[in-house]
């Protein structure tokens, strides 16, 4: 119902009762509940008063409408919205002229307070002017004005223009001295920032986006100040803490910082800011003094201070932008500490160990491996340094500097000697070390080197009967076909499958010799046992010297062949001569209490077996009793003479015509069994054999770069040649780190024999 006042008049009552809401807010919303009327009378008002005739508007100062809009709401709407902002304008100064007669925390306590009771007062008035809004106000905004806003919006915008302004750096001053009394560890009132936090934020009005909330206004005024206090703040604890504590103290101290900055954010900062803070007290704590961090890490790693690299970890793990630098001080550590100790191991020139060399790179990989997995969680980036340090120091160190491939080659000749039988009592578990050696083949860039010697090796070991079982041949076998892939799993397995067929086959053989011989051909009979393996998997070399078997061997193998010729007929068996041995008691030895055993080659049984018919045997008679050439008569001659079983005539003779022979009758051993079968070869021959390994490798690999090339040619029939040396090496470098130089050998060769064509623009084309 329309009331009987004049605009004045009507005014004075609407401000009235905005001023009693104002005074006391909270005192209004419990009015409200109690006395509905006076609610309803202040909605009433504010209608009225838009629906005032023109002529009832004393002194009337309303602007014409900018739109065709004649109706008496739109034309004293503008007027109310005028009355109201005077007023709060009014109600503003008032407040911020009391405000200057608070200081320090009183200041921030009155601002806080008059700004609860200011925004309370807000929501209770905009409800008073709701018709006036969705009709006057709604209309305005539609035709495009800038310059009104909704009532709470409105009280917000005249508490920026009018107090903010001027009051906002003395009242945050204050704030910032309650966070640096809690960060001092004194109790605070944390809801006065949080609620300071909440008025910045209301007050980030985005004018030009009415819908869009602002931060710009909280990140200018609260949190630049804060982080700004926070940043000198920790630089001054820190600076002191970091020179005097232990680094596991300090490190301890500030993980405790970050955990209560990032509650202290979460309880009075806005969301958006607590990474920022977080980052911010970690620069001022950590970064800031990283190059002393960086020297006290080393020290830790040096002295294995595994406690406190772990919380040192655990605190830069916060930031992953200062993780990545610790994982750079560990790799380089890693890379530093491992050249150290390979230049000591270096200082045994040629004649360094494998088992040397090896273990001194297990002792730089193994402890750091476990520094990772115990101290810094089992982090993928350590890990990843870990393995760049390892790969650089285990293909690129003194010991590599001349020859690439010296690594593959000692780790290889390792692994032999740990196959082999009774090597060493130390190396109890055989399957931890094997798996060691697995450890620092991962790294080892040169793959097929150490594939190549290890196929040469172990069938030298298997004719030796020196390998420790067939199941860890067998378990290293495993390993290298899970590392390496399936390509060498047919070769290796077809070896072992080769060992079990001739044990059965010795068996069986033996079985029938029995039955079928008399006793006493079965008397003269002597155990042996033979090896029939496939040429095309085992690559042994024949014999290169005419040979003889003695008769009492011939007739026992004739008797092998024959029946494996009924066997497995159309397959045909090579003596190797060369790789047979055996054992021989020695009877003639009157002053050993118990007959001393020989252990020999084919051939030096051959020839110790013509004293049983002679005294004095000629080396011409040795040369035509066993047709052997020199080139391996001399050598099981000189062993003979060396280990002082024959006694040579001339004494300072050599193994040559006119030299005899006599067994020595006084031969004394501390061992009953005495190995003869000794490998004598010259260093010039181990230099050529080295060699020609070698050559064998470069041209297996030249095979692969080609192969490799017209498969990645084939399927995309035209590459540039830049690209092509890529995938060529992304495909190669699991087994051989290939260089820029072959690849390109290769491509010549492929064009040479018509795979390849060379195209415009460096590219290759595929020529099917």
């Amino acid at each position: 119902m329309a009331r009987d006042y004049g605009s004045v008049a009507l005014w004075e009552f609407i401000e009235t009762g905005i001023e009693e809401v104002m005074t006391n807010p909270r005192g209004a919303v419990v009015a409200k509940t109690y006395h509905m009327a006076r609610h309803m009378s202040m909605c009433s008002a504010v209608h009225d008063f838009c629906l005032l005739p023109r002529e009832e508007r004393e002194g009337s100062n309303s602007r014409t409408p900018l739109r065709p809009f004649s109706s008496r709401f739109a034309r004293n709407g503008e007027d109310l919205y005028t009355n109201l902002k005077g007023y709060l304008t009014k109600h503003v100064v008032g407040v911020y002229e009391k405000s200057k007669t608070h200081v320090d925390e009183d200041l921030l306590s009155y601002y806080i307070r008059e700004w609860d009771r200011y925004t309370t007062a807000a929501k209770l008035i905009s409800d008073f002017f709701g018709h006036w809004t969705k009709n006057w106000l709604k209309t305005e905004i539609y035709y495009g004005r800038k310059d009104v806003f909704d009532v709470y919006t409105l009280h917000l915008v005249q508490w920026r223009d009018e107090l903010f302004t001027d009051r906002n750096i003395n009242v945050m001053v204050e704030a910032l001295k309650l966070v640096e009394k809690q960060r001092n560890g004194m109790t605070i009132d944390q809801s006065q920032i949080k609620s300071l936090m909440d008025s910045f934020v209301a007050l980030g009005l985005d004018e030009t986006h009415r819908s869009r909330p602002s931060l710009d206004l909280y990140r200018y005024h609260f949190e630049r100040p804060f982080m700004k206090a926070t940043t000198r703040y920790y630089e001054n604890e820190s600076t002191q803490m970091v020179s005097e504590d232990t680094v596991f103290e300090y490190m301890e101290k500030v993980e405790i910082w970050l955990d209560e900055e990032k509650l202290r954010a979460e309880k009075y900062l806005h969301p958006d800011s607590i990474a920022l803070l977080m980052k911010t007290c970690f620069r001022a704590s950590v970064t800031a003094h990283l190059g002393l961090l960086h020297h006290k890490f080393q020290v830790l790693l040096e002295n294995d201070r595994q406690e406190c690299l772990a919380q040192m970890y655990r605190v830069f793990a916060k930031w992953n932008r200062v993780l990545v630098l610790l994982r750079r001080w560990f790799e380089a550590y890693v890379k530093e500490s491992g050249l150290t100790c390979l230049e000591k191991v270096a200082a045994e020139g040629e004649n360094l160990e494998p088992k040397m060399y090896v273990n001194a790179l297990l002792e730089i990989l193994i402890p750091n491996r476990n520094l990772v997995d115990r101290v810094f969680a089992g982090d993928s980036g350590f890990a990843l340094s870990l393995n760049n340090a390892c790969k650089e120091l285990f293909n690129r160190n003194e010991i590599c500097k001349t020859d690439s491939t010296r690594s593959p080659d000692l780790l290889a000749k390792y692994t032999d000697a740990l196959l082999k039988n009774g090597e060493s009592s130390e190396e109890a578990d055989l399957d931890a070390s094997l798996n060691h050696v697995m450890m620092v083949f991962k790294y080892i860039e040169d793959k097929d080197v150490f594939q190549e010697l290890y196929s040469k090796m172990l069938p030298e070991r298997y004719f030796r009967s020196s390998w420790a079982s067939g199941d860890a041949e067998a378990s290293m076998i495993s390993k290298l076909i899970a590392t390496c892939g399936f390509e060498y799993r047919h070769k290796y397995r077809n070896m072992l499958q080769d060992v079990q067929t001739s044990k059965a086959l010795t068996k069986s053989y033996s079985d029938w010799r029995d039955k079928a011989s008399d006793k006493e051909d079965t008397k003269k009979a002597f155990d042996s046992s033979y090896h029939v393996l496939n040429a095309r998997v085992w690559l042994l070399t024949p014999p290169t010297t005419a040979f003889i078997p003695p008769p009492e061997i011939l007739k026992n193998n004739t008797g092998f062949q024959k029946g494996y010729s009924e066997k497995y007929g159309g397959r045909d068996l090579t003596w190797l001569w060369n790789l047979c041995k055996g054992e021989m008691q020695a009877n003639y030895i009157e002053t050993a209490k118990v007959p001393y055993t020989f252990m020999v080659s084919a051939y030096q049984m051959a020839i110790l077996l013509l004293f049983n018919d002679a005294d004095v045997v000629t080396y011409k008679e040795a040369h035509k009793a066993t047709k052997l050439s020199a080139e391996w008569l001399d050598p099981s001659l000189d062993v003979f003479v060396k280990t002082k079983v024959l006694l040579r005539s001339p004494k300072n003779g050599k193994s040559e015509p006119g030299t005899s022979y006599t067994l020595n009758y006084w031969f004394e051993s501390k061992q009953v069994k005495v190995n003869l079968n000794l490998a004598i070869i010259s260093d010039r021959s181990k230099k050529e054999m080295e060699q020609h390994t070698h050559e064998t490798i470069q041209q297996d690999r030249q095979l692969i770069l080609q192969s490799t090339i017209a498969r990645i040619m084939k399927s995309h029939r035209k590459m540039k040649h830049v690209k092509l040396v890529q995938k060529t090496i992304s495909q190669i470098e699991s087994r051989f780190a290939p260089t820029v130089l072959n690849i390109e050998k290769a491509v010549d060769k492929l064009v040479e024999r018509e795979y390849l064509e060379r195209l415009d623009g460096e590219e290759l084309g595929y020529l099917p």
